[in-house]
């Protein structure tokens, strides 16, 4: 699958560039295995998310290295090793010593693959993806940006918690990696003086292939192997043996049915209201400003995107109307009139550098949403800062909480206001980007991406001004495209800000700084 699944992807450590063509672009790093930065042999003691710490998963202690069950686990891996075959020395090198990296790509691809609308029955109507019946037809799910940020949010933090317990017991029971015992082994990756018990690698495929599981039902099989795949690669490498690996899936195990036990009672079943509700809210809104958004989709799909998202369960923000930004423009104001004369000036003037942005940051059907742009950026960085997969993990969990965060905020926004997007206001109007099926304000894009770079700055101080400079970008790329006024982008860039201080907070306080 990752040879057959093309999704735009640039990125550049310096000014956004721009080339003709994105998704002519490979959909994962091309990076050879790296010396950590560190080890984080604290990492243990780091507050997780789900749990309350990295013992709260109980794992045996290992067998003695001296033991002869250990030795003959030696022996096993040396032989199999021995008899190593072309394919599996490419798996080595694919999954390399950081897999946070290649298992935030593999949601990614399932992502793209999924980001599509279901279309409309012979009828006329619309059925929508069900959980219950994945197959559909249409089948589960659409990977819209709310869901999409959901899954990499589930994703991430089970990482994250999984290691933060694999670090705890490595510390705590201090059992050398076979490699660092048997000068006959040779490692594959670079060497680093992080215990082998248990094997974070064992963490990583476990918790990931559950957790995706559970998100892209149709992709079970697809991610059993790559799970096998991996999991081979893990024993391969001369950095673990069986028992290793066995407590690393134990962890992984128990950490995906804390994370997927959160996820059935965060909400999001409710996210895709009926038309009942839909109309109810748009009805609420018109009573409440006088105005109301009107899709105008042909055919017209019956209700909005997941108008209830915005009260799915948040991760950092106690309420959801602790965030809500200040009320729009009336639409007979100064400000929306002068807004107005601002989208026209753009539609009859545009420049091909405009032109150019709107497609940059377009994430539309077929590519893996705003959420997964960030996603790309942030594994960009943790390589080039030669993160370890614990550190990996933490930054991932951290910006795609603020991420999941954010979008609820917004969504929240866009159906409490309820405010008529460019087309359905000024009379002629035209796009250059398909425009979506959810209200204006606030922009998502503006949000998703605020959220993700005041997280990638904390993290990464010294790309502070680089990445909010591209959220900035992002945001006004929806005004270029013609589908949002400039207060959804500014008060949006704003509102992401103010959420992802939530998480940052959170951040600031889990011990790993």
């Amino acid at each position: 699958m990752r040879n057959k699944l093309i999704i735009p992807i640039i990125f550049i450590f310096g000014l956004v560039a721009f080339v003709s063509c994105e998704k002519d672009l490979p959909t994962y790093l091309e990076y050879k295995d790296y010396s950590f930065a560190s080890a984080d042999e604290n990492g243990g003691s780091w507050k997780p998310i789900l749990i309350d710490e990295g013992a709260a998963i109980p794992i045996e202690a290992p067998e003695a290295t001296s033991s002869a069950s250990y030795q003959a686990e030696i022996l096993a891996v040396k032989s199999s090793m021995a008899e190593i075959n072309a394919s599996q020395k490419r798996a080595l090198a694919y999954w390399g010593n950081n897999a946070v990296v290649r298992w935030n790509e593999i949601a990614l691809e399932l992502i793209a693959k999924y980001n599509l609308i279901p279309g409309p029955n012979d009828d006329g109507t619309y059925t929508l993806p069900n959980p219950k019946n994945p197959n559909g037809p249409p089948g589960f799910p659409f990977a819209h940006p709310p869901y999409a940020c959901r899954a990499l949010a589930y994703l991430s933090v089970a990482q994250f918690d999984g290691l933060v317990s694999a670090w705890h017991y490595k510390y705590l029971y201090n059992r050398e990696a076979p490699y660092k015992q048997d000068t006959s082994i040779s490692f594959a990756y670079e060497p680093n003086d992080i215990p082998s018990y248990p094997s974070e690698g064992a963490v990583l495929a476990r918790v990931s292939k559950r957790v995706l599981s559970a998100m892209f039902p149709l992709e079970v099989d697809y991610l059993q192997k790559m799970e096998d795949e991996h999991l081979q690669t893990v024993l391969l490498s001369g950095g673990f043996v069986p028992s290793d690996v066995s407590a690393g899936a134990a962890i992984g195990d128990s950490i995906a049915q804390i994370a997927l036990a959160r996820a059935a009672t965060d909400g999001m079943k409710n996210a895709q209201a009926p038309k009942a509700v839909s109309d109810s809210i748009k009805a609420a809104a018109f009573e409440r400003f006088g105005w109301q958004w009107d899709n105008l989709e042909v055919p017209v799909r019956p209700v909005g995107l997941t108008p209830l998202f915005g009260k799915v369960r948040m991760w950092n923000v106690a309420n959801v109307e602790d965030v809500r930004p200040i009320p729009p423009p009336a639409l007979d104001s100064e400000a929306y009139l002068k807004d107005v004369a601002i989208l026209k000036e753009y539609a009859d003037n545009m420049t091909e550098e405009k032109r150019r942005i709107a497609n940059f940051w377009q994430d539309g059907l077929g590519t893996y949403t705003p959420p997964g742009h960030w996603n790309r950026f942030a594994n960009e960085f943790m390589v080039e800062s030669k993160m370890n997969p614990l550190r990996s993990a933490r930054t991932l969990a951290y910006m795609n909480m603020a991420i999941m965060d954010s979008g609820i905020s917004c969504w929240d926004a866009k159906y409490y206001y309820h405010y008529p997007r460019p087309i359905q206001t000024i009379d002629g109007f035209k796009t250059i980007a398909g425009t979506p099926n959810f209200p204006s304000y606030t922009s998502g894009h503006s949000v998703f991406s605020a959220a993700a770079s005041e997280v990638l700055a904390y993290i990464f101080p010294e790309k502070a001004t680089l990445v909010r400079g591209w959220a900035e970008e992002a945001a006004i790329s929806r005004v270029y495209g013609g589908i949002h006024w400039t207060f959804d982008a500014t008060v949006g860039t704003d509102q992401g800000r103010e959420v992802a201080k939530f998480t940052i907070d959170v951040a600031k306080l889990d011990g790993a700084n």
